[in-house]
């Protein structure tokens, strides 16, 4: 039986992070240790800080990352891509060039005989009406027409221009730390969710960078993955148990 792996938040091109083409190695450096480990490989958003497919063109750049997921596909290996809240934009590329499998909302699936609910985490239980309303605009067909009317040469450099900016805006360009169990708005609604589904056994979203492995009953637990530009973080289940590790380069990984 081989393992099922989780991950997120790894920003890719973020003008934010001075390491990125150090943390772009460290990436692929893991995806290439785990490849004959993996069965499965669920990138639960934000992989890239931004994103946006036109009809002819995606951003120059990744080109070790996106060659490694290529490789892992090629061998059999199913990678799962969840969309964020800063690569809402992805079309078809991924899907046709590199063999990947999209989700565009949060998926419930079976692993190995158990239940997985999986998601980026983005718009949900978070009561913020700027982020609300934001992430609305971020959705809309309407505006995405208006943006792809852009030449790449204005529109991607505004986008990539605008998440640094969100980056910034957060004390060391980190977010804010766990809230508790009563306040972080993930938990809560979890929660909420588990009341009318029971039968879940892990929820696991990324989003907030932070690492979060929390019991909510005997059977169900949530984890919040951390992120591939502090932590290195990832999730992993061999069919018993799942754990939240950190890649250490060099290491022998389960």
């Amino acid at each position: 039986m081989k393992n099922v792996y989780f991950l997120s938040d790894a920003h890719l091109g973020s003008r934010a992070i001075e390491h990125g083409r150090t943390q772009e190695r460290r990436l692929v450096n893991f995806l290439d240790s785990i490849k004959h480990k993996a069965s499965a490989i669920y990138l639960l958003g934000d992989m890239f800080d931004f994103w946006y497919e036109f009809r002819l063109v995606v951003p120059k750049g990744y080109t070790r990352f996106l060659g490694k997921i290529s490789e892992l596909t090629d061998m059999g290996v199913e990678i799962h891509y969840f969309i964020g809240n800063h690569d809402i934009w992805c079309g078809d590329y991924l899907t046709k060039e590199c063999g990947v499998i999209m989700h565009r909302e949060p998926l419930t699936t079976e692993i190995y005989g158990k239940e997985f609910y999986l998601a980026h985490g983005d718009g949900l239980g978070d009561p913020d009406k700027k982020f609300k309303l934001l992430r609305q605009m971020f959705h809309s067909k309407t505006l995405q027409t208006m943006f792809s009317a852009i030449h790449p040469r204005w529109s991607v450099e505004l986008g990539l221009t605008w998440a640094k900016r969100s980056r910034q805006k957060r004390i060391d360009g980190k977010e804010p730390d766990y809230m508790g169990e009563n306040k972080e708005h993930l938990v809560l609604y979890t929660k909420e969710y588990l009341k009318s589904h029971p039968n879940i056994n892990f929820f696991i979203y990324g989003h907030r960078h932070i690492e979060l492995d929390l019991m909510l009953s005997a059977t169900s637990r949530v984890l919040i993955l951390g992120d591939w530009i502090n932590f290195f973080s990832y999730a992993v289940f061999d069919g018993e148990n799942l754990f939240l590790e950190e890649y250490i380069e060099g290491e022998t990984q389960a």
